[in-house]
């Protein structure tokens, strides 16, 4: 199935632009996707662990299930004071 990756902040930078297709096996979930970017995409893969996902603009745990033509977003991890 393909989905549509979205990359903010500082993550955009370690993927190397804003948005890119992804294709998973079906039925894959949050936590398939977030292992296979870091084998596919190195740079992301430190990031990854403490990345914050949202699926179609809902914020989404590990264990999502996915469909093909979702949205996914990746948001490094918020701190402020």
């Amino acid at each position: 199935m393909k989905i549509k990756l979205l990359f903010f902040a500082t993550l955009r930078d370690a993927a190397g632009g804003r948005a890119l297709d992804f294709e998973l096996k079906p039925e894959a979930t949050v936590g398939d996707l977030l292992e296979r970017l870091g084998e596919t995409h190195p740079r992301l893969a430190p990031h990854l662990e403490s990345s914050l996902v949202s699926v179609n603009k809902e914020y989404a745990p590990a264990e999502t299930v996915l469909s093909e033509g979702d949205e996914v977003a990746l948001f490094p991890p918020v701190s402020g004071g």
